[in-house]
């Protein structure tokens, strides 16, 4: 039978309270189930944050591993079941770190028929081509361990996302939508603020502030054509007397002297932003170039090219140092890619995570709206005809409906982000 490699990474399974919940389950068991039936000698490779250990608080050591078990029955029983026919080898993230400093967790994983690595990279072969397999966190100076193996060397991300993760996981039923529990899900990491923010308004704001709010903003854009309509009339730069003698209003009644109203308050408003937002514009340009001088990039788009050229910088330091490798696989940042150089390809293996794309909506002065959406991938490694392939599979998953009325309004038929096309074959040249 033919060779053959899967790869997948960051299932982030498992964590407290309301974080123990897994949005994919029966797309995964359903995968798990799928494979054993391939007529090939199959491998599967789980490269790293399968388990999130990092979100538990309350437990240390193996227990976190227990923890997971007792979670999640169905997707254990199926990496079991497909553990009898085909390899199943995992490799340590960061959030699983544990992993990899406990000797138990390799004879309680052997239990289930998974092949624990307690190594940050593994290589395999297809043909004449190695490939370099990790989990990409090594790269990463917040979530890089300098003494691996030692349960004590936690990176700066440990804390950070014990500290916020996992106490999202244990607050987020308290808000008004079960939505807190989804903030490892934004990436990158720096959009957190901006997200929060949009789900207070959205979600969290007492409905009628938030619906009292948007006919201000709606009259926003008449309120800059009537103050116009008024400075001209007032500096006798027109003739007309529509603007400030507005008869057409007036003659409405109760409803006239309302919009009127609305219109006051509007204009107040208005200039009130205008005298503060002036001095705040200025400020945060300054602020923001003082941000670029420390090399912090608040451009979400810039700030995923710079992380992703970390990797394939490493990629190529990887290349340079074994020439006999061909392919270099890795997870971590949560965005499936292929890319190639030369005869050398780089493959992110992305997440199964639920995704979020920040979409601007209709009305410039609400917050964006973060529209969820899934993309549960894999990629295999084999051969066809002689010759190495990479393929690349999405598994399909509605969006999930986590969307309230207004957010669907505002952003009714606004485009999302287009997700990177990624070939669906790629032929490695021979070596």
């Amino acid at each position: 039978m033919s060779r053959a490699y899967y790869f997948i990474s960051d299932l982030h399974i498992g964590g407290d309270e309301a974080l123990g919940v897994c949005d994919y389950e029966q797309e995964l068991i359903a995968f798990l189930e799928d494979l054993p039936g391939r007529e090939e000698d199959a491998e599967l490779l789980l490269i790293g944050d399968i388990f999130g250990l990092w979100e538990f608080t309350d437990i240390q050591g193996p227990e976190k591993l227990n923890a997971v078990l007792e979670q999640f029955p169905g997707i254990i029983r199926a990496l079991r079941k497909a553990g009898e026919t085909i390899k199943i080898t995992m490799l340590p993230g960061n959030h699983d770190y544990e992993i990899a400093c406990y000797p138990e967790f390799v004879e309680v994983l052997s239990s289930y028929n998974i092949h624990l690595e307690r190594s940050p990279a593994v290589t395999r072969t297809i043909g004449k081509h190695t490939i370099w397999i990790e989990h990409g966190n090594q790269q990463d100076a917040y979530n890089r361990m300098r003494d691996f193996g030692t349960p004590h060397a936690q990176p700066i991300g440990y804390f950070l996302t014990s500290s916020i993760v996992s106490t999202a996981g244990k607050h987020s039923k308290f808000g008004r939508y079960n939505w807190l529990k989804d903030i490892q899900s934004v990436y990158p990491s720096e959009q957190i603020p901006y997200w929060v923010m949009s789900n207070y308004f959205y979600h969290e704001m007492s409905p009628l502030l938030r619906w009292l709010i948007v006919p201000f903003v709606l009259f926003a854009g008449i309120e800059i054509f009537v103050l116009g309509g008024a400075a001209l009339e007032w500096f006798e730069l027109t003739d007309t007397n529509i603007f400030l003698n507005n008869r057409i209003l007036s003659g409405l009644g109760i409803l006239g002297n309302l919009v009127q109203i609305i219109f006051i308050i509007n204009t107040f408003l208005f200039l009130s932003l205008i005298a503060l937002g002036v001095p705040l514009y200025l400020i945060w340009r300054d602020f923001k170039k003082a941000l670029e001088r420390f090399r912090i990039v608040v451009d979400p788009s810039e700030l995923s090219s710079e992380k992703e050229q970390q990797y394939i910088d490493a990629a190529h330091k990887v290349f340079d140092r074994s020439p006999e490798i061909d392919v270099f696989v890795y997870g971590h940042t949560h965005f499936p890619s292929l890319r190639r150089f030369g005869r050398r390809v780089v493959i992110n293996t992305g997440t199964w995570l639920k995704r979020f794309d920040a979409v601007p909506n209709r009305l410039r002065f609400l917050p964006k709206v973060y529209v969820p959406s899934f993309c549960l991938n894999y990629f295999r490694m084999g051969e066809t005809e002689g010759r190495a392939v990479i393929e690349y599979h999405r598994i399909d998953k509605k969006p999930p409906e986590d969307l309230s009325l207004l957010q669907r309004l505002l952003t009714f038929g606004k485009r999302r982000k287009v997700d990177e096309q990624i070939p669906s074959r790629t032929f490695l040249d021979a070596v």
